[in-house]
């Protein structure tokens, strides 16, 4: 056979054969699609996934919804973790959910408070009212009613309307660093002042990638390629060209507006939500025992847990601190 028949027979051949398949996943959310989900939008929408060997589906969450319950079940095979909490109160009833990376180095949450009315400095917050929600006042309000004083006679219910908050000058209202302020700043037209705990103290990671135990130890390089793809989308989601992304945010969430998936962009990079510390060195996604340990160690002091829970059960550093992704960062 020619040459040239022989490189055009092996050519149709390599046309003809079938394509890879793709690894299906589904990644289940925590809450409706937001621009704090950003990264696993772009890595979606700018085909990340799909150079990674991924057919990815993201699976909203919601007030009525509970997607941990279904990665605990294995009908998933991801899940966002809002904090550490929720994965030490994994480890100690014994769920097999791992964290195998933050993809948030800063934990979002705030408080918010009126300007001018006396709750100017962090200090004066514990004598407030205080709005809050069912989930923070057993978590992160036990760690302020230790660390800080705050009273539980001061909680008033936070359902998840800042009406009451923008009425009552003496109240404070728990919020996020890249959602409520936002939503004030419109209804209430004033600008509030906002205390992001992580820097007082509360030193969670947050908006974290979480697998079942038996995932890890069956097929790490599915969740290595999926940790690794997550990652370059938030460097892209945040330093690149998002416009693809917040589209197929707002095709799952219609109510959410460009005015504040723009607001939301601004402050994740403002407070360094996503790219701060550890990332710096070790890339996006990056986590630390010694961090673990110190913010395990407050919630044990907080009564949330037994000082004795194995907590190092509730995470792996397997897949983080590799550096995945540092050359997207731009240079100053």
């Amino acid at each position: 056979m020619k040459p040239s028949i022989a490189l055009f027979f092996a050519a149709l051949a390599i046309v003809a054969s079938p394509a890879v398949a793709l690894d299906k996943v589904t990644f289940a959310t925590n809450w409706l699609a937001e621009a704090e989900h950003g990264g696993f939008y772009q890595a979606l929408a700018d085909g990340t996934y799909e150079k990674f060997g991924l057919d990815v589906t993201i699976l909203q969450g919601g007030p009525q919804t509970n997607n941990k319950l279904l990665l605990a079940a294995g009908k998933i095979e991801f899940n966002l973790g809002a904090n550490m909490i929720q994965a030490f109160d994994a480890a100690a009833r014994d769920v097999p959910i791992v964290v195998v990376a933050s993809m948030f180095q800063k934990d979002p949450f705030i408080f918010m408070s009126h300007p001018g009315a006396g709750l100017d400095r962090f200090e004066d917050l514990p004598k407030a009212r205080a709005f809050v929600g069912r989930d923070a006042i057993v978590s992160v309000y036990q760690w302020l009613r230790t660390a800080y004083g705050f009273k539980e006679e001061n909680i008033k219910p936070y359902s998840f309307n800042s009406g009451p908050f923008i009425a009552d000058k003496g109240s404070i209202e728990e919020g996020y660093a890249t959602s409520e302020p936002y939503e004030v700043e419109r209804q209430g037209k004033f600008k509030p002042n906002v205390f992001l705990l992580a820097d007082y103290g509360y030193d969670s990671y947050s908006t974290t990638i979480e697998a079942r135990r038996d995932l890890i130890e069956k097929n790490p390089d599915l969740v290595r390629r999926f940790v690794d793809a997550s990652i370059i989308g938030w460097y892209n989601y945040i330093y690149g060209d998002n416009t693809k992304a917040n589209a197929l945010i707002r095709r799952d969430n219609p109510d959410i507006t460009e005015g504040q998936l723009a607001y939301s962009v601004a402050k994740l990079k403002d407070y360094g939500i996503v790219d701060s510390g550890d990332s710096l060195e070790h890339g996006v996604g990056a986590m630390a025992d010694a961090r673990m340990q110190s913010f395990f160690a407050k919630m044990a002091a907080a009564g949330l847990f037994k000082p004795d829970l194995d907590y190092k059960r509730a995470y792996t550093l397997q897949f983080v601190n590799k550096g995945v992704g540092l050359e997207l960062r731009p240079r100053p």
